[in-house]
């Protein structure tokens, strides 16, 4: 048999294996003042050379241990000095935030990590978690429910450029690792506190199913990680792909097909809803089995209409389209407007993103055509039948006319409804009046009394543009 591989062998063989980090790059390693990550920093300057990383230590104060939290904190900058590396330190107040104090400690955490990436130009973060801090993360989750993007658990790397080079070394290993070298750390008196959850896991709940259950509980749960993880990042793929057909992105929101949503295996379906409120969200915090089902629900009913709102996000069904939102960052519905159209010119339509250009032509064989022709953004009135005053406002409840080629007066709202056109993009909808009377709206065209013909002596064009600064996509 071969040789053991020492502990820093078995950290570079995780940072290679998982391409954590290149050549030259420049790196910051999250210390606390704990065994982890002072083993991380250690050895991440013993083995720095190895890409030529440059490092960059970021500790970060939460306050919550008052003398003793100061005193975590000289310690990691008095540990940087010795080791000649620049040194970030970090303030935070816990006291405004949201949520229960674990989930408040680490989002500061990460909004001070991703700050000082920024600031620093770094493009990794190094973090100490453990093959310990995975096994407890699984089990965690596991106990609430979680699915199996869930039980993937802690990432060896992520998008943002966090990396976890210990996260195949044992917590024991680690603290085993700095007592031979003789290395200090500091012990956080939290640790100790079952009033956390993750603490009662560490020091109940692994300790008696190792004994009464699986000796080898920890590798169990590191196992399950692993797969979950090869699973979702196949998922992630799928989904990437399966999206592209029945997936709308858009500035007000994340679209999804009912009907391609039904279509799908439950397994993808799960998975796409997942992927569309976490677009919209911005993260998967608080979404758990019970907001798919309802998704799910919403796109299984016969008729196209409902609602729901959960934790930072809401769903709405219209015809055959689900919406996505995050009700914190939706832009308001367009206000009512009333414009005078009182001769040529471009007319912009409040918080609509478009523009209404209308144009006066000679119907003379001399004459130029509208840019472009005519189609559906562009459409011809006859002039002469026009007694004005023109005015361009948004659609309202009861509104009828009766479209070119049609054979008799319509409700807007029921061509709406045949154009399958749902609800959050009727909002703002401009018509054209004259006199009182509509003369023609977007996408449905001039008013069958005043199509252009042949014998037109003027045409007023009316184009609709898309202005360039607040555009956005429509179906």
């Amino acid at each position: 048999m071969g040789a053991v591989p020492s502990l820093p062998d078995r950290v570079i063989q995780t940072i290679e294996r998982h391409r954590m980090f290149t050549g030259g790059q420049q790196a910051g390693v999250a210390v606390s003042g704990g065994a982890d990550s002072v083993c991380l920093l250690h050895l991440l300057v013993e083995l720095a050379s190895r890409w030529t990383l440059r490092l960059t230590v970021l500790h970060l104060d939460h306050g919550l241990r008052g003398e003793e939290s100061c005193q975590d904190a000289e310690f990691v900058a008095g540990m940087a000095a010795a080791l000649g590396l620049p040194c970030e330190i970090h303030r935070a107040s816990l006291a405004a935030r949201e949520g229960n104090l674990e989930q408040a400690a680490r989002d500061a955490r990460l909004e001070f990590f991703r700050e000082a990436m920024a600031a620093r130009g770094l493009e990794r973060l190094a973090l100490g978690h453990t093959r310990s801090d995975q096994a407890e993360t699984v089990l965690f989750r596991f106990l609430r429910g979680a699915g199996t993007a869930g039980l993937a658990a802690i990432r060896p790397v992520t998008s943002e450029g966090f990396v976890r080079p210990l996260r195949d070394l044992g917590r024991e290993e680690v603290r085993q690792f700095l007592r031979d070298r003789g290395i200090a750390w500091r012990e956080d008196s939290t640790n100790a506190s079952l009033g956390f959850a993750r603490n009662r896991i560490r020091a109940r709940l692994m300790p008696q199913l190792r004994e009464e259950w699986n000796p080898a509980i920890e590798e169990t749960l590191v196992h399950t990680a692993d797969w979950a993880l090869a699973e979702e990042s196949w998922w992630e793929a799928e989904i990437g792909r399966l999206a592209a057909g029945c997936l709308v992105e858009r500035e007000d929101g994340i679209l999804l097909r009912a009907a391609a949503l039904r279509d799908l295996p439950l397994a993808a379906a799960r998975r796409m809803v997942r992927h569309a409120i976490e677009r919209a969200k911005g993260s998967l915090l608080g979404v758990d089995f019970s907001h798919t089902a309802a998704v799910l629900e919403l796109a299984s009913r016969p008729r196209g209409s409902g609602s729901f709102r959960a934790a930072g996000f809401a769903v709405c069904r219209s015809l055959d389209w689900l919406r996505f939102v995050n009700p914190a960052r939706q832009a308001p519905c367009p206000r009512p407007y009333r414009l005078a159209a009182t001769g040529p010119g471009i007319l912009p339509l409040p918080g609509t993103g478009i523009s209404i250009s209308l144009e006066l032509f000679e119907n003379a064989e001399t004459s130029a055509p509208p840019a472009g022709g005519y189609n559906k953004e562009t459409v011809g009135l006859d002039g002469g039948c026009l007694v004005g005053p023109l005015e361009l406002r948004n659609w309202q409840p009861g509104d009828v006319y009766q479209p070119a080629g049609s054979s008799r007066p319509k409700k807007l709202k029921a061509l709406f409804h045949e154009a399958r056109i749902p609800v959050w993009d009727r909002s703002g909808w401009p018509v054209l009046t004259d006199g009182g009377a509509i003369v023609w709206t977007r996408r449905f065209g001039p008013a069958a009394g005043v199509a252009a013909r042949s014998g037109a002596r003027v045409i007023l064009s009316v184009r609709e543009i898309r202005n360039r600064d607040e555009s956005r996509a429509r179906l």
